[in-house]
């Protein structure tokens, strides 16, 4: 992937969800949130995607006040409005009303010099299929472990 330079992952919604479709949408931001992005601070972990209307919009997505910045800055978990085109909101919409999924945050990146948001449509993991992912994670390791000393 050229001209992609990830900020922030959400690691934490592969282990919580199961992610169905993704989407890349971009953010409108105001000139302090980029600065600070491009420092490579931003908190994807709390983060959903919340519909007014016909609009998305990120809540909850911590980019911190920019410290080089004197009295111009930003508020640091305001609503983002997601650039999405309308047929791709109505199908998310649908999704997140009808089918019970839940619209979450992946990551944020820059993608030729634009910030842009992967957002997927996920479905939320009982706590059997929690220990399932543990399990297999831990049966790779073990995998990958005994290769290393066969090697």
């Amino acid at each position: 992937m050229t001209g992609i330079k990830i900020i922030s992952e959400n690691k934490k919604a592969w282990f919580d969800y199961e992610i169905l479709d993704k989407y890349e949408a971009g953010l409108v931001l105001q000139g302090s949130e980029v600065k600070s992005l491009r420092v490579n601070s931003c908190t994807l972990k709390d983060a959903y995607v919340a519909f007014r209307g016909d609009e998305a919009y990120l809540q909850n997505a911590h980019i911190p006040v920019y410290s080089a910045s004197s009295y111009n800055n930003h508020e640091p978990e305001r609503l983002r409005k997601l650039l999405l085109h309308d047929h791709e909101i109505k199908k998310i919409q649908a999704g997140t009303t009808e089918k019970g999924l839940s619209c979450i945050p992946l990551k944020i990146y820059f993608k030729k010099g634009r910030a842009k948001v992967e957002i997927a449509l996920a479905r939320g993991k009982k706590k059997g299929d929690k220990r399932e992912t543990i399990k297999n994670r831990e049966a790779d390791r073990e995998v990958q472990r005994s290769m290393r000393r066969d090697r």
